[in-house]
């Protein structure tokens, strides 16, 4: 069974501080065999996809 990416625990200010750089994860991580994946957000659940094109696409 493949582990489960590890992230940073979620912070309650969504900015950054001055001159830090955001967190990367490479979509590969997210994504691992798949092409789809829900992501849960605020009681919301969001879709992001990757395309024939090899694009990235966040829909609610």
């Amino acid at each position: 069974m493949p582990s489960e990416p590890r992230l940073s625990p979620p912070t309650t200010d969504a900015s950054n501080t001055p001159g830090q750089r955001p967190e990367r994860i490479d979509s590969r991580t997210l994504l691992r065999d798949g092409r789809e994946l829900i992501i849960a957000h605020q009681g919301e659940e969001y879709r992001l996809r990757l395309t024939r094109q090899e694009k990235l696409i966040l829909t609610k």
